[in-house]
């Protein structure tokens, strides 16, 4: 089996459901269900907590009791049934406990295949994980593109029926046969030897986690408001997928040229940039609220997302043992693409109701603390490689 072809694919099928969620969740729910932009802000929020405790307890619990594979199968399944609940829900009390319900499923599945690719590469059966992982940008791009010419046709209703179609796939996928390692069940006297927080005991883990869960965060108000503020400073509705999919383009060229150009960089560095590159980012959205400086502000996703998750997974798989792989991606969900995201929607979406662009300026409360704290650990860095040298 090519295993690097089979996280290829498993990453495109999730990332083409996750290319629907990410930035038109929000939006469906305000323009079919008839919420205001605070309760969606607030149902999302609610929904990213059930999202950290699934990640951060459920998905590393249920990584000790059955193999990757199956772990797949059951996120993916209970996926559909959470989204077939959004049938019926019209008020906010039932689009809330929908909501609940995919998050505590839905996300689970990023951390498992992150962990699937992590324990693939440390067996010497994946030999470049950004070559796989840019095909989830692949995925996630390409159902933009498409999806935008669906929206102008058929109306936002048509957002909910595609994400239903397209987790209907990634299952059918996750049915076939994986490699080998992945369907083999942890062995239990070994999992039952560390703890679900024994990762903080590996050196340097907390800082380094630390300053991805500030530069994660920061993503905050332009993954629940990007799409609502486009159409607040006149974007055609025509475009507006094809706006936020540069994004993702820029993704996709990092993930190409990931291992090849920036695998000799040192953690410490490549979260520096990625700092700097965040900063920018929001700074520029802020200062020109204009539909064609959002387009080249949207590159800068390279840096503020690509660069840090890429710096985290180098971390990760150089110093996090196989067996507490799957704990230390849970962690990682569950504080930076989950609570901290939380609280920062809460705090844009509040932001957002006085002056649509003090959402975004507001995120520099995460990327500054983050600069510095990475500059802090490239120090570090230094001085441990002129210690050994």
């Amino acid at each position: 089996m090519n295993t690097q072809r089979w996280m290829s694919i498993r990453f495109f099928s999730f990332f083409l459901t996750w290319g629907i969620f990410l930035p038109y969740w929000a939006g469906w729910m305000v323009y079919t269900k008839g919420i205001s932009v605070s309760e969606a802000s607030l149902i999302m929020s609610v929904g990213l907590v059930a999202r950290g405790l699934s990640t951060l307890f459920a998905f590393p619990y249920l990584s000790e009791k059955v193999s990757s594979k199956r772990l797949l199968n059951i996120a993916g399944i209970g996926t559909f049934i959470a989204l077939i609940a959004y049938v019926p829900a019209e008020s906010f009390a039932s689009l809330m406990g929908a909501t609940i319900l995919l998050h505590l499923f839905y996300p689970a599945l990023m951390p498992a295949l992150d962990t699937a690719a992590g324990v693939l590469v440390q067996n010497k059966q994946l030999r470049h994980y950004g070559r796989s992982r840019q095909w989830g940008s692949i995925g996630f791009v390409s159902i933009g593109m498409v999806l935008t010419l669906f929206t102008a046709r058929f109306g936002d209703e048509i957002i909910f029926w595609t994400l239903l179609l397209g987790i209907v796939g990634f299952v059918v996928l996750s049915l076939l046969r994986a490699p080998e390692v992945l369907s083999v069940k942890p062995p239990m006297d070994q999992t039952q030897k560390v703890g679900l927080f024994s990762v903080f005991k590996i050196k340097h883990f907390s800082l380094v986690l630390l300053i991805v869960v500030l530069l994660q965060a920061a993503h905050a108000s332009y993954y629940n408001y990007g799409y609502i503020f486009l159409q607040d400073i006149d974007a055609p509705t025509t475009i507006i997928g094809v706006i936020i999919n540069i994004a993702v383009i820029a993704e996709i060229i990092f993930f190409a040229i990931a291992d090849r150009r920036f695998g000799h960089f040192s953690v410490g560095a490549l979260l520096t940039l990625a700092a700097i590159g965040s900063s920018v980012r929001w700074i520029v959205v802020f200062s020109f609220p204009s539909v064609m400086i959002f387009c080249i502000a949207q590159v800068l996703h390279a840096f503020s997302f690509a660069m840090a998750h890429y710096a985290f997974m180098k971390y990760l798989i150089n110093n996090i043992p196989q067996i507490q792989i799957p704990k230390a991606q849970g962690v990682y969900s569950a504080l930076a693409l989950s609570w901290s995201t939380a609280v920062f929607t809460i705090f844009g979406g509040f932001l957002y109701e006085i002056e649509p662009r003090f959402a975004f300026i507001g995120m520099i409360v995460c990327t500054i603390p983050a600069m510095i704290l990475a500059l802090v650990y490239r120090k570090i860095e230094v001085r441990k490689g002129l210690e050994t040298a």
